[in-house]
């Protein structure tokens, strides 16, 4: 899971490269897949931590367990939430936070 980890900023970066010059629709579907969870992934890693809330971002921090955290990451990445959008997944601390949202966020 570590590994799988480090390697989607870099794969996400190269591939806004490519959706820049060509778009996003001229990428096969599985590479779109890729995009979105990647982006759900980057959201995801938003969680609000207790030292940014004083500071920066005003929403209260969460406590979130490691093990939560890896499954709820090996979640995104296997597809699982494929049908919540992007956004819903900003500043949530564990899976459960992003599908228990208002329907108005999902």
């Amino acid at each position: 899971m570590a590994q799988a980890v480090k390697k989607i900023p870099t794969a996400l970066q190269g591939l806004q490269d490519i959706i820049a010059i060509l778009g996003i629709d001229e990428l096969s579907e599985r590479t779109r897949f890729t995009v979105a969870r990647a982006a759900r992934f980057r959201s995801f890693l938003s969680q609000p931590f207790h030292v940014a809330e004083a500071i920066s971002t005003g929403i209260a921090g969460k406590y979130v367990k490691i093990a939560d955290t890896v499954r709820s990451l090996q979640g995104i990445l296997e597809g699982k939430y494929d049908d919540v959008p992007e956004q819903a997944f900003h500043m949530q601390g564990s899976i459960e936070d992003v599908l228990w949202q208002p329907p108005s966020r999902r």
